[in-house]
């Protein structure tokens, strides 16, 4: 069943290089009035790079909202104009310096709908060149290389705790088969 909440009044609070922020009051089905805290943020992409040797490459990086160092994959927002697919190979290379012959997409996701509008696009990507990496100037970003298969006991333990790199993690994994790339 859908039940839409047609919007009555949208009050922007705030408009970064990042996210925005409004508030939205809504008609519920019911007749009810209500308000919805929203945090817009622009369509993004993560990437699982995976090499011959079915090694994954993640990246660590501190994460001030959490105030913790975590382990993810490759990952950032779309530029104006830009397809998913182009965002990803551009995340790749400026994160990890790799390239990649092939890139797949896995599937589409919203992050946290309950209150933001990010959509993701996970992609796979294979056939990698290596090369140097060029993070953004306010990035520090560390390349591991993990096998494959220590994924899952890696994700049990909580070595891996991001959301977006569980979700795409669990996508790669769950492909058959994943050797012959």
């Amino acid at each position: 069943m859908t039940t839409l909440e047609p919007t009555i009044e949208s009050r922007r609070i705030y408009k970064g290089r990042v996210v925005g922020l409004r508030v939205d009051t809504v008609q519920l089905a019911e007749g009810r009035v209500s308000q919805r805290e929203l945090v817009e943020h622009s369509a993004s992409v993560s990437v699982v790079p995976l090499d011959s040797d079915m090694n994954v490459l993640l990246v660590r990086q501190y994460r001030k909202a959490v105030e913790q160092t975590l382990l993810e994959v490759t990952a950032g927002g779309l530029e104006d104009g830009e397809s998913p697919e182009d965002a990803a190979r551009r995340e790749l290379e400026e994160e990890t310096g790799y390239t990649a012959g092939h890139m797949e997409h896995l599937a589409s996701f919203f992050m946290s709908p309950g209150y933001c509008d990010e959509e993701m696009h996970a992609f796979l990507a294979t056939g990698l060149t290596g090369g140097q990496p060029h993070p953004e100037s306010d990035e520090s970003i560390e390349v591991v290389a993990v096998p494959i298969d220590s994924i899952p006991k890696m994700i049990r333990r909580g070595d891996i705790k991001d959301a977006k790199t569980i979700a795409a993690l669990l996508l790669v994994l769950g492909r058959t088969p994943l050797s012959g790339r």
